[in-house]
């Protein structure tokens, strides 16, 4: 069994590219291309379908690469548990992450966790929640940063608690209140925040069952602050989003304090690496001495 070719297989679907995963392997396009010629060889069917675009998993490639995550994972489960024994610490942490984690939070955390953990390497991936979510379960991550939900079917590690807030231009004139109920939001011209998966400003919407006067639905934070600080409308967005922009715009709080569960997503946290344990117990110490978290979960 080659553990090469499978990390070659799981690269090019990363990157839907041969040549980027050649890059990424540090290793020639040639050799990639072998590797896989010879998977599909001795299998008997395609693995990839290539085009001029770049290339992608078949349907019966995708079904084979359930497996080959799988074998990579449990390789490196083992690698990293003979590093323990001999006195070492390395290993590959895979981290999902979303826009407001990886500015605020993740520049710190990374920060200590290199000079703490220097034979880890962390390799993140940045998305929406669906595509977290769907990373988890693919197996392509080992932990995810998400929102976290009344129910998830992922095993789950809380970390903070992340208020909504209604954001408004300067000169508006709730901009003086010190909150606002929701009913109030349904007479504005509301720009909808439109995130991948189920997200908390949905999922509040369904709660008051709100029928909003949305003008407009925009994907990125940056272009609904901006949007908003021009006066097309007003919008909810989660506070850790809103730091840095205090001054540009007014934040006022929504009647009840609604919030977003910021946490840590796995497929087991029995099964977890070494290196995945020592990742989320940086995570906690972190925002710890940051003032940050709400309760450190027991790994």
């Amino acid at each position: 069994m080659s553990l090469i070719k499978y990390e070659i297989l799981n690269t090019v679907v990363e990157y839907g590219s041969l040549t980027k995963a050649s890059e990424a392997l540090n290793i020639t396009q040639s050799a990639v291309s072998h590797a896989i010629a010879s998977l599909e060889s001795e299998y008997g069917f395609s693995l990839l379908h290539r085009s001029r675009s770049g290339v992608r998993v078949t349907a019966e490639g995708e079904r084979i690469l359930g497996y080959t995550r799988e074998i990579i994972r449990w390789a490196e489960l083992m690698n990293q548990e003979i590093s323990l024994i001999r006195g070492a610490e390395i290993g590959t942490v895979r981290i999902g992450t979303f826009a407001s984690v990886s500015t605020q939070w993740l520049p710190g955390i990374l920060k200590q966790f290199r000079l703490r953990h220097p034979g880890i390497e962390i390799k993140l991936w940045e998305g929406d929640y669906a595509e977290i979510e769907n990373w988890l379960a693919s197996g392509a991550i080992d932990l995810g940063f998400l929102s976290l939900g009344d129910s998830s079917p992922f095993e789950t590690i809380t970390l903070q608690k992340d208020r909504i807030m209604c954001i408004l231009p300067l000169d508006h004139a709730l901009a003086s209140e010190k909150s606002v109920s929701f009913d109030v939001l349904l007479e504005q011209p509301f720009i909808l925040p439109k995130w991948g998966g189920d997200n908390e400003i949905e999922r509040l919407i369904r709660q008051h069952a709100a029928k909003l006067n949305v003008v407009y639905e925009v994907a990125e934070d940056q272009a609904i602050m901006a949007m908003v600080r021009n006066g097309l409308g007003i919008s909810l967005l989660p506070e850790m989003v809103l730091q840095n922009h205090t001054e540009s715009l007014a934040l006022v709080p929504i009647a009840g304090d609604p919030y977003r569960m910021i946490g840590l997503a796995c497929a087991s946290l029995r099964n977890l690496s070494p290196a995945a344990r020592r990742f989320i117990e940086d995570v906690q110490q972190w925002l710890i001495s940051n003032n940050s978290i709400l309760f450190p979960d027991p790994i």
